[in-house]
């Protein structure tokens, strides 16, 4: 097996990826930009997308990382529109853009444009998240773009194996995939939630950081092969289970935190990159199987498959989000609600791998031996999509959303709510601090019992000083010039030890031991005006 494809392939995107954080095009367009550009590349292999690989190994961690950083307290004031885009939309839209390419399509079944709409349904909402975070969308927003994505790979899959099912000639019926539906919605769940509270209980009962940690890499793929081998829903298990050990991530080890912060943080950033770079790279295969639908009939049809997809997003959002709000209590609950944010909800749409990962999973032939009825130009609307929704959404989606400015997050609200969480924190550490100390057995010297709280009151403090002005010789916030001072001091000394090591003082695990010591200093000094 060539292994250098795949390294080239993870370091390649990486490095773009990288590229992507310095410029104001969004990575994953760059990374698509790529992946199209290299695919003409004299001597580059054909990456073709396995859905055997993508599906049950590439989904359950993107999932996993999305879930684990998403609130599960916010998706739950957001149930209503998130299970409506996620559960109602997806089956909205696949019906839609069925229905018309079956009219546009001259010869193509129903039942294969219904395949069609199964697979570009699912929005895939990585891209459009990673904007919105970083032009202040407001969090209600976010919210329900996370949470879309976090579940409607789940209806997609199931929608697609009905109309599979159907297209195939296995005689699928309305009645069977509705139930099949509920059968993997419910089923999904319920692994999820046998699952969640054993996995919680051996992550935090494992006595090492490492053991956790090589346990939190385990639990997507081992929650999404159990609910797949029970005919439940992968995608639903993994997002259940993930969520539950998010909102309890409190109760495990400091060390594992970090650790798994850092470790996650890594596979997602290597997963996301090679993911997107993936679209690009299709197009070499996915134009070899065109065939007899080459030409300016291929192109038409992908222009509009696109404009239905897009349209029927907007079509879906804006009465799903209003009509609900005839109601008072609804009103009452949720507030003013302007046109603004339907509106963003609608244009990221994005699609992205799984749709094309689901379309590489449709058969050569039905039953009888015939040749799937229109495959390779499914495929080919499927890659037209993903990129079109990329290209045109993903690079209007920042400017649009600077011209509906938005309200700008309330920053010193903010940093008032984090000051007063923490005073409150510091007063019940404080009187813990003086129960502790009053016992004879816990008895430390004057200094130490000092320094605790100096560190104490010191990270009272830092979230106050934020509020305050900036030097105003150097124009540093309060924060910028403690980072920098302490950063400058621990350098200081990291110069002493490393020459203590090379005049044989001191040796390298004796370097390391001290070294470790002073990145913990660093790190704390950075987090807490982080």
């Amino acid at each position: 097996m060539d292994v250098m494809p795949l390294l080239l392939l993870v370091a390649g995107s990486a490095a773009i990826a990288a590229v992507g954080r310095r410029v104001p095009v969004p990575a994953p367009l760059l990374l698509v930009a790529a992946g199209l550009a290299v695919s003409y590349v004299p001597g580059v292999p054909d990456y073709t997308l396995d859905p055997h690989i993508v599906l049950p190994l590439l989904l359950p961690p993107l999932l996993h990382t999305a879930a684990t950083d998403s609130s599960y307290l916010d998706l739950r004031a957001q149930v209503r529109p998130v299970a409506l885009l996620s559960v109602g939309y997806v089956l909205f839209a696949t019906f839609v853009v069925g229905c018309a390419a079956y009219l546009i399509v001259p010869g193509l079944p129903l039942t294969a444009a219904l395949v069609l709409g199964a697979v570009v349904a699912p929005p895939d909402a990585v891209a459009a998240t990673a904007v919105a975070r970083r032009v202040g969308l407001p969090s209600r927003i976010t919210t329900i773009l996370q949470g879309e994505s976090l579940v409607n790979d789940a209806t997609a899959i199931t929608a697609f194996k009905v109309a599979l099912a159907a297209a195939v000639g296995e005689g699928a019926t309305w009645a069977g995939g509705i139930g099949e539906f509920l059968i993997a919605a419910v089923g999904g769940v319920g692994v999820g939630l046998v699952l969640m509270a054993p996995i919680h209980w051996l992550r935090t009962h494992l006595k090492e950081a490492l053991l956790q940690n090589t346990l939190s890499l385990l639990v997507p793929f081992f929650a999404y092969a159990v609910a797949e081998q029970v005919h439940a829903s992968g995608v639903l298990a993994v997002v259940v289970v993930a969520l539950f050990l998010g909102h309890r991530a409190w109760e495990v080890d400091f060390a594992t935190r970090l650790q798994e912060e850092a470790v996650w943080k890594m596979v997602a950033f290597v997963l996301e990159s090679a993911v997107f770079a993936l679209i690009g790279l299709q197009l070499p295969v996915v134009l070899k199987g065109l065939g007899e639908y080459e030409g300016a009939d291929a192109a038409w049809y992908a222009v509009a498959v696109f404009l239905v997809v897009a349209a029927a997003r907007f079509v879906w959002v804006y009465p799903a989000t209003f009509l609900p709000r005839l109601s008072a209590r609804v009103r009452a609950r949720e507030g003013d609600l302007s046109w603004k944010g339907p509106f963003v909800i609608s244009w990221a749409g994005m699609r992205g791998v799984v749709s094309l990962a689901i379309a590489f999973s449709i058969p050569l032939t039905v039953h009888g031996g015939e040749p799937f009825p229109g495959r390779n130009l499914i495929l080919f609307l499927t890659f037209t999509t993903v990129i079109g929704t990329l290209v045109v959404q993903g690079v209007s989606l920042p400017p649009l959303i600077r011209l509906l400015k938005f309200p700008a997050r309330d920053v010193q609200a903010e940093t008032l709510a984090e000051a007063n969480a923490q005073a409150q924190a510091s007063r019940a550490a404080e009187q813990r601090l003086d129960e502790l100390l009053a016992d004879e057995r816990n008895a430390l010297p004057a200094p130490l019992a000092d320094r605790l709280r100096t560190v104490l009151e010191r990270r009272r403090n830092a979230v106050w000083e934020r509020l305050g002005q900036a030097n105003p010789v150097t124009g540093e916030s309060v924060d910028d010039t403690y980072r920098r001072l302490s950063r400058e001091m621990i350098g200081a000394e990291r110069e002493v030890f490393v020459r203590l090591r090379d005049g044989r003082y001191i040796d390298d695990e004796m370097l390391r031991t001290l070294l470790r010591r002073l990145d913990l200093e660093e790190a704390a000094a950075y987090r807490e005006t982080a």
